[in-house]
């Protein structure tokens, strides 16, 4: 555990020496929020935008940080040879997998913060049961994420995982209902994208949000992706770029 910690330590020191990442962690989520939240460009079912739209922007960042913003910077650090000597200590890629997570939780954090914050100033409103709901949601997606983005970072090469990273964010975001009503894609995208992490953390983080339940599929898909990327991402990583 002390292991874990020293790394969690080391992670956030490297993450806010990095201002502009850290900006655009905070940025990007509030660009979409205020600029969607005030131009009616999305189909966003019939209800209130801002239930849709808060709930879908959190899922969003999650997504994008637990697996765009941690997987880009782990493939590279590993192309430049970073975890070649980290390989040969006693914190192993277990340890490893687990500091990058809880780093990205204590980031998360402060994202959702500043998301709820500006929220509120917009109108929106919640209650504090669906909250803790979906804040045991958002655990289970940065889990999720955090792995699916590890194991390809552990994998490919530098140039090759950046590419991957960005690809599949853009095919979730565009399939999820995050930020865009599940209702006007196509049926046969709704079913498949339904059992990926990304629908399931968007019906549940917009679901108990708005004061409702989400469907006990949508928590079992995303607890089974949760515990199984983590998992996963410790047997595939590789310290090294070098085959």
């Amino acid at each position: 555990m002390n292991l874990v910690l020293v790394q969690l330590k080391t992670e956030l020191r490297q993450l806010l020496r990095n201002g502009e990442q850290l900006l655009l962690i905070l940025g990007i989520p509030v660009f979409l929020l205020v600029f969607f939240g005030t131009v009616d460009v999305l189909p966003m079912g019939s209800g209130d935008p801002l239930s849709f739209l808060v709930p879908g922007v959190l899922a969003v960042s999650v997504m994008s940080t637990s697996m765009v913003s941690l997987g880009i910077s782990t493939g590279f650090q590993r192309s430049y040879g970073v975890f070649t000597r980290l390989g040969l200590t006693p914190l192993g890629t277990g340890r490893l997998v687990a500091a990058k997570a809880l780093s990205i939780i204590v980031v998360e954090i402060l994202q959702i913060s500043v998301i709820g914050i500006v929220a509120l100033v917009m109108g929106w409103s919640t209650t504090a049961p669906g909250i803790s709901s979906a804040c045991v949601g958002v655990i289970l997606g940065t889990l999720a994420f955090s792995g699916i983005g590890l194991a390809l970072a552990g994998r490919l090469r530098a140039e090759v995982n950046l590419a991957a990273q960005n690809g599949l964010y853009l095919v979730l975001l565009l399939t999820s209902g995050m930020i865009i009503d599940s209702d006007s894609l196509p049926h046969n995208v709704s079913a498949i994208s339904k059992w990926l992490p990304a629908q399931p953390l968007a019906e549940v983080v917009r679901a108990h949000l708005s004061g409702a339940s989400a469907p006990r599929s949508a928590w079992l898909i995303l607890s089974v992706w949760g515990a199984l990327s983590p998992i996963v991402a410790g047997r595939l990583f590789r310290w090294s770029a070098e085959y």
